[in-house]
């Protein structure tokens, strides 16, 4: 769902965010969320939390060491909780 219409930012952008580390000013900064008119703001803030509280720790990783290359031969990464 769209979380900031004025910016087009949706949950999932936000939430791939918080799951890679980011806080909610990094996002604000990254993504322009909550910059505008401000109506997202505690929704964006929200969800920045509840990220925070699911996976404390996050870092991008690649997801098959095995085979580094996905379909098409592009590298495949993922994002998990250390």
């Amino acid at each position: 769902m769209i979380v900031c219409v004025c910016n087009r930012v949706s949950d999932r952008d936000i939430v791939r965010h918080a799951h890679a580390g980011m806080g909610f000013d990094d996002i604000q900064l990254e993504l322009g969320v909550a910059t505008c008119c401000g109506r997202c703001k505690d929704c964006a803030r929200e969800l920045v939390e509840q990220c925070s509280a699911t996976h404390p720790v996050a870092a991008l990783h690649r997801a098959d060491v095995a085979s580094p290359r996905g379909e098409a031969g592009r590298p495949v990464f993922g994002i998990a909780a250390i």
